[in-house]
């Protein structure tokens, strides 16, 4: 990735936390993929499916398995242990220092499921970002992947997750809830578009024009310009959401990242919801199958699946995934990270981001924690990581960042 050639793409990753301007997917997804389409037994078709891509794809008797304690992990660690009742499965969970903590849910599944548990813990989530960055090549800072890889590779030669689950059946139901409260039926696609980043505002800020100096030309009309398509069709406002879903974070941040560190770890990634077959089947069930407006529920097929499995109890209910508290993270280490490398920063020195805003905001944030801004200047260390490996390459990618 060269900068002079991408500044597109340093300005999604900065504004949009994945990057449609890549193209590495040959498979995104288009309004027709979503066209609603009558699926009988379908609860059947999809824990079939599934089963049959866990037999089709776990060829060792031993794997790796990302166990969050979450409808998704949970369902496919039970048909795993159903499908493949002698294999023997290490079950990994991240636990990040001051966050949310699901590891003892986690360990009640592996212990039901006969795996052994292991609780990994994390006290800096930013110690090991240059390594990260160095193998995906690009400059995000989320790369909780990278952990959950690295250990598993000491394991098994394979990992087993349940990635796909929020894409593919309507997982993100607190964005969804916030998209129709403020929706009206008179809204063009550019207002759905602004409206639907809107329920983003953890990756953007409200001065973002702001925070770009010169050399990135930043206008929200060129990020517009790559979400309008999702609104722009004949589908249903909650299937246009669907559609923008998945062909953001899924396709353009998690697969492609997650991708770059199996292989880095050689390590094989079995992902049976993101089967070939259910990428095409779950568009086109009907969206009222995968989320209830009244309840607020979603991934509803999923978890009416797992309730034949496992008890609810045993379930999160409202499942935080492997997360980080970025605002307790800015206060053990994250300020002082971003203070020492974003004085003197190169991606400011070269007019790529604007010194008055950082200078600003590192102020601000001395007396307000506002977790939009604190998101905002991971990024931004991020990007001037990336940038001291890749572009004026002196840092070393073995650098620890540590206070």
């Amino acid at each position: 990735m060269e900068t002079n050639n991408n500044s597109s793409i340093i300005k999604e990753v900065l504004s949009l936390r994945y990057c449609p301007s890549i193209d590495t997917n040959k498979n995104k997804f288009i309004a027709d993929d979503f066209l609603p389409e009558e699926k009988f037994n379908y609860l059947e078709y999809i824990e079939n499916s599934i089963s049959s891509e866990i037999k089709n794809k776990v060829t060792d008797n031993h794997v790796s398995i990302a166990l969050s304690g979450g409808v998704d992990s949970t369902l496919v660690m039970a048909l795993l242990r159903k499908t493949m009742p002698d294999v023997k499965i290490d079950a990994i969970s991240l636990k990040f220092a001051d966050s949310v903590d699901e590891t003892k849910i986690a360990r009640n599944i592996a212990n039901k499921f006969n795996a052994e548990h292991h609780i990994i813990t994390i006290e800096n989530f930013l110690e090991y970002l240059p390594k990260a960055i160095s193998i995906i090549k690009m400059p995000f800072w989320d790369t909780h992947w990278f952990h959950m890889v690295k250990i598993a590779s000491k394991f098994s030669t394979s990992l087993v997750s349940g990635d796909g689950g929020d894409e593919l059946f309507g997982g993100y139901t607190f964005r969804y809830e916030k998209f129709f409260t403020n929706f009206n039926s008179n809204m063009t696609p550019l207002d759905k578009t602004k409206l639907y980043l809107k329920c983003h505002e953890r990756d953007w800020v409200p001065d973002q024009d702001q925070l770009f100096d010169s050399k990135a030309n930043f206008s929200w009309d060129e990020i517009y310009k790559k979400i309008i398509p999702y609104f722009n069709n004949s589908l249903s406002p909650l299937d246009q959401i669907f559609l923008a879903d998945i062909n953001g974070k899924l396709l353009y941040n998690w697969i492609p990242l997650n991708t770059s560190f199996h292989k880095f770890f050689n390590l094989k990634p079995i992902t049976p919801i993101l089967s070939k077959d259910l990428m095409k089947y779950a568009p086109h069930l009907k969206n009222s199958i995968k989320y209830n407006k009244n309840s607020k529920i979603g991934k509803i097929p999923l978890r009416e699946i797992l309730s034949k499995h496992v008890s609810p109890k045993l379930i999160t209910p409202n499942k935080q995934g492997f997360s980080v508290n970025t605002v307790n993270l800015w206060n053990s280490h994250g300020k002082k990270i971003c203070d020492y490398y974003l004085d003197n920063a190169r991606i400011i020195k070269d007019k790529w981001i604007n010194e008055d805003w950082v200078k600003k905001h590192l102020k601000k944030m001395d007396e307000t924690q506002d977790v939009r801004y604190v998101n905002k200047f991971l990024g931004l260390l991020a990007f001037e990581i990336w940038y001291r490996i890749f572009v004026t390459k002196e840092m070393n990618p073995e650098t620890k960042l540590s206070v």
